[in-house]
């Protein structure tokens, strides 16, 4: 009930326009989000580099109203990329399809996801391409399709294990050689369309792993590429040690080579396992997200874990 509550929250622009005001609210927010500028983030992500990660830099924003915010949020990506390139940190960038048009114009879409990822291209670097909820899971992955179709082999896609057709999805798109970065999900979805268990969700992602896992080992065990930039098939996006510890464990006995497996975490969650994994050499990447559109995200971070809830509540009363 309490992540339900929190998820129908993030999408609550009445209670967003209060909460953005609230100092202590910042305060909260800042312990998963980088900054406000990219300024903020390069900084960030160098922190990040000498503990022996990676990054993947999100600017926030999501369903844009207008084109020419849409057109913008494209720009704002390019200028990151920009940055990356000039300041020669290990980082990548991901992009959410309705913050460049998509609930829009799906042609606007196109077109900004073009200019981005042909930016990226010139600096051999790489775009994430975020899913979001149901509503447009057949235009993302479509709109992924045909952007490979046009020669842009620099991406990826997020799929999310308590979606019930996220199997069949996952075993399309490897014959189409996606990589990928696999999550349970932070959406409300209806029981027709997701696990409405966690032991499902669960469930499903140990078998997604073994799946992408299993096709790295197919395709060669491609590798992470040496800047930094460019990451294996599988990267598994999870903080729940039993599934970090599944797929370790199942790559070491079809014999994937460590860096053929990315372990993929959010910024300032579980830090611990983030150590673990790179002392154990194999490559880990932080997911840094930055910008002054942070409420979405933060109330989503909220739905995943009490203790946050709590931090925010008790601040409440002390402002």
């Amino acid at each position: 009930m309490l992540r339900s509550f929190f998820i129908y929250l993030s999408k609550a622009s009445w209670l967003q326009r209060l909460v953005i005001g609230w100092k202590f609210a910042w305060r909260a927010a800042s312990r998963f989000i980088a900054g406000n500028t990219i300024g903020d983030a390069i900084n960030t992500v160098r922190e990040i580099n000498v503990k022996g990660s990676n990054a993947t830099l999100d600017h926030l924003g999501e369903s844009t109203s207008t084109r020419a915010e849409a057109i913008k949020a494209a720009d704002d990506i390019i200028e990151l990329l920009d940055q990356i390139n000039a300041s020669d940190v290990r980082a990548n960038v991901s992009v959410k399809l309705t913050q460049i048009g998509l609930a829009l114009d799906e042609s606007l879409c196109a077109q900004n996801l073009v200019r981005i990822l042909t930016r990226a291209r010139e600096y051999k670097n790489f775009v994430r391409i975020d899913m979001e909820d149901t509503p447009y899971t057949d235009q993302t992955l479509r709109m992924y399709r045909e952007i490979r179709d046009k020669g842009f082999q620099n991406t990826g896609v997020v799929v999310q294990s308590y979606l019930y057709r996220t199997e069949k999805d996952t075993r399309q798109l490897l014959e189409a050689g996606a990589c990928f970065r696999l999550v349970k999900g932070a959406y409300k979805e209806p029981p027709e369309l997701a696990f409405p268990k966690k032991a499902d969700v669960d469930a499903n992602f140990d078998l997604l792993t073994q799946i992408m896992i299993d096709a790295a080992k197919a395709a060669g065990s491609p590798t992470l590429s040496a800047d930094g930039h460019i990451p294996p098939i599988p990267a598994i996006g999870s903080h729940d040690p039993k599934r970090l510890d599944f797929a370790r464990t199942y790559a070491e006995k079809v014999g994937l080579p460590k860096r053929a497996i990315e372990f993929q975490m959010l910024f300032g969650i579980r830090r611990d396992l983030q150590e673990y994994y790179v002392k154990e050499d194999y490559p880990v990447r932080i997911y840094v997200p930055y910008g002054t559109h942070w409420y979405p995200y933060f109330m989503r971070r909220l739905a995943e874990r009490p203790a946050n809830v709590w931090f925010f509540i008790s601040n409440f009363f002390r402002r």
